[in-house]
């Protein structure tokens, strides 16, 4: 059986580095230079139009991993003590 190249193969940058980062947009809503800036802080170079093509790359495999993780919604309610 063969091994399922990784999502981030071919990357020069490690996978903690992408994900991080496009985390970061869509989580936070960060714009690209400013993700781009909070990299440079921790020793990473690299562009905004680098971050923007991993955001496109990357979005619908974040988007299905977050839905997958989402709670699903359940039918009963608990209030605590409600005061009018």
């Amino acid at each position: 059986m063969k091994n399922a190249k990784s999502l981030y193969h071919g990357h020069r940058f490690p996978a903690a580095v992408i994900s991080c980062a496009v985390r970061w947009y869509f989580r936070f809503q960060f714009s690209l230079r400013d993700i781009e800036e909070l990299l440079f802080e921790r020793g990473v170079i690299v562009s905004y139009e680098t971050v923007r093509r991993w955001c496109d790359k990357f979005d619908a495999c974040f988007a299905h991993r977050l839905k997958a993780v989402r709670r699903k919604p359940v039918a009963t309610w608990h209030l605590d003590e409600v005061y009018l």
